[in-house]
């Protein structure tokens, strides 16, 4: 009887004990480089970026202040809607928790850690060999920055899928509650072009009622990505799609392209484009009889006119064909856009130019 009870007081303290040692991606004082109250927050998800640290990577746009994600995953989201430089990205080191040179790192792929929005973990280090002691007391393969972006690329698809199965699940459904019970109802939100920026002015502008981070995570999330976009489906001028659409000019799905879809409406039917490139180019063709044509605002995701619009041609930023023409509702946003991201010309719908729609494809 007595060798039993000392088995089981051994089992327990040892796994008390590596309960005491387990790995945790939240620090202390972590080092945020986004400027603004909305810092403290990932661009993309949301997410606290203390809390999600040593997953956290960090981009620089061109003359725009510096991105900080808490995750590869939120990185990729974010390289597939803006031009990022994979030269110019920098990762945090688990050991040493300090920010270093991405392309430089040395990451462990798969272990025991729980992934960040991802089914895999992905964690960095400043050397092989702390990465490989890593690997050997957590499992996974130890693989350099250029593999470890494929592999978060090639598994985006799959990663969003099941965010957004635990959104709808429990989230969203969250997040309305806390909504209509404690929040400012008329709360505007086409003001804010990130989540993290209308999650800081939930905290500090007293939008709502005091709450702790993950009623604050739960609540952004439902406005920023459902709330939202009811507001816009008040309107008749309203982009919808479903996943059997099929841009007629190249083949894609544009229901996976969300932010760059672009449709055309005739009288008794209506087609559906993966962005206002091959939307023009499908409207060259096909004049006759067009009854609108809806884009959507590249900044407030608002479904506008395109005939009342205005777009940047030949810019940083790709879509999902590559080189895209940009739309906006302000004429003085596409300039600013235009700016920053090295634009070629800001133009209205009559004077876009075939040639110049199909020189982009070059």
């Amino acid at each position: 009887m007595k060798k039993i009870v000392y088995v089981l007081l051994i089992t327990l303290l040892l796994f008390s004990s590596s309960s005491l040692f387990a790995f945790s991606k939240e620090v202390t004082n972590p080092t945020l480089v986004q400027v603004g109250k909305h810092k403290h927050w990932c661009p993309v998800c949301g997410m606290s970026l203390k809390k999600f640290y040593k997953t956290s990577h960090v981009s620089k746009q061109n003359s725009s202040t510096p991105k900080q994600y808490c995750s590869m995953r939120c990185l990729v989201v974010d390289m597939s809607q803006n031009s990022i430089d994979t030269k110019n990205i920098q990762v945090v080191d688990v050991v040493s928790q300090k920010l270093i040179d991405a392309k430089s790192a040395i990451y462990v792929v798969g272990s025991e850690v729980k992934g960040t929005m991802s089914k895999v973990s992905k964690l960095a280090f400043s050397s092989a060999e702390a990465a490989e002691d890593f690997s050997i007391e957590n499992g996974g393969d130890i693989v350099v920055f250029d593999k470890v972006l494929q592999m978060a690329q090639e598994s985006i698809k799959s990663d969003m899928a099941m965010v957004t199965k635990k959104k709808t699940k429990k989230i969203y459904p969250m997040g309305k509650k806390i909504f209509e019970k404690i929040c400012d109802k008329k709360i505007e939100l086409k003001n804010y072009k990130q989540i993290n920026q209308l999650k800081a002015a939930i905290k500090n502008e007293k939008l709502c009622k005091p709450m702790k981070e993950k009623q604050l995570q739960a609540l952004s999330l439902y406005l920023f990505e459902v709330k939202r976009f009811d507001n816009l489906k008040k309107n008749d001028a309203i982009i919808q799609v479903t996943k059997d659409d099929k841009c007629p000019v190249c083949g894609m799905f544009v229901y996976k392209y969300p932010k760059w879809v672009a449709q055309i409406f005739y009288k008794n039917s209506h087609y559906s484009f993966d962005g206002v490139k091959d939307m023009m180019k499908y409207y060259y063709e096909h004049r006759k009889d067009i009854s609108k044509i809806l884009v959507i605002d590249y900044y407030s995701h608002e479904t506008i006119d395109a005939l009342k619009a205005y777009f940047v041609i030949g810019s940083d930023v790709y879509g999902p064909m590559g080189d895209e023409i940009v739309p906006f509702k302000s004429k003085s946003e596409a300039k600013v856009f235009s700016m920053d991201h090295k634009g070629f010309k800001v133009l209205n719908f009559d004077e876009i130019k075939e040639q110049e729609v199909y020189k982009l494809d070059e």
